[in-house]
């Protein structure tokens, strides 16, 4: 194989390398403001709840402050009444009395339904704060997963872009000028493998006269369709991973 050819290859792949890098280092930051709303909305949840307990158990103390007022004005009837001179004024007094029993026994049922209702603010309260405290931990733990595959991948990006300044030190200037060119034009990728006489990447058929030119390897040719410079693999080297 033409060495220039044999370079672009493990440069193609070094570059592919580093892109990918780079690529999923840029997302790690989304990743972690995905676990920030995450976290922030789990504790949204808990505070959401906090607030509805606290206005339940505010809601009680109103209630028990009304109970009170309503009891004080009934003792206060029940001493009136002691007092009373004619039939009338007995009988709209056990009114009065009448109604305050009532006011009592309807506010009771109301405090009743509070203290319900807190039993069961506490249960969702509780059962939210151990699902924040679980996703403390996980995304916790998510985040160091993801620093440590940040430092590994800019390792991994460092290293390659190391290895690819030796290797372009290798190849000829003008063979580095046309893949310089061509990853530019097609987005990085530059160069690409050759199989049953199609190019893999732009799907195009070579001519038969190109596609024996490229098994040849002789020297550098390059896609009809989408000018990438092509390279073919024999059968028995077609797994073979080139490192």
């Amino acid at each position: 194989m033409n060495p220039d050819l044999q370079h672009l290859i493990r440069l193609q792949y070094l570059d592919t390398e580093i892109d990918a890098a780079r690529r999923r280092i840029a997302e790690i930051p989304g990743v972690q403001q995905a676990l920030d709303e995450r976290l922030a909305g789990q504790t949204a949840a808990v505070d959401a709840v906090k607030q509805r307990l606290a206005a339940s158990q505010t809601a009680r103390r109103e209630i028990e402050k009304d109970v009170a007022a309503i009891q004080t004005r009934l003792s206060k009837y029940k001493d009136q009444l002691m007092e009373v001179k004619t039939n009338k004024e007995y009988q709209a007094m056990q009114k009065e009395i009448a109604t305050a029993d009532a006011a009592v026994r309807s506010q009771e049922d109301r405090i009743l339904e509070r203290m319900e209702e807190a039993e069961t603010l506490a249960r969702e309260l509780k059962a939210a704060e151990a699902e924040l405290k679980r996703q403390q931990a996980e995304i916790a733990a998510e985040r160091k997963a993801l620093d440590a595959e940040a430092a590994a991948l800019e390792q991994t990006a460092d290293e390659r872009s190391s290895a690819r300044g030796e290797l372009s030190k290798q190849l000829s200037p003008a063979a580095l000028r046309l893949f310089e060119h061509v990853s530019k034009q097609r987005k990085g990728l530059a160069v690409a493998e050759v199989r049953d006489g199609v190019c893999t990447v732009c799907h195009v058929r070579l001519r038969p006269q190109v596609y024996n030119e490229v098994r040849r390897a002789e020297s550098l040719i390059q896609c009809e369709s989408c000018l990438r410079i092509l390279y073919f693999l024999p059968q028995n080297a077609a797994t073979t991973q080139i490192s």
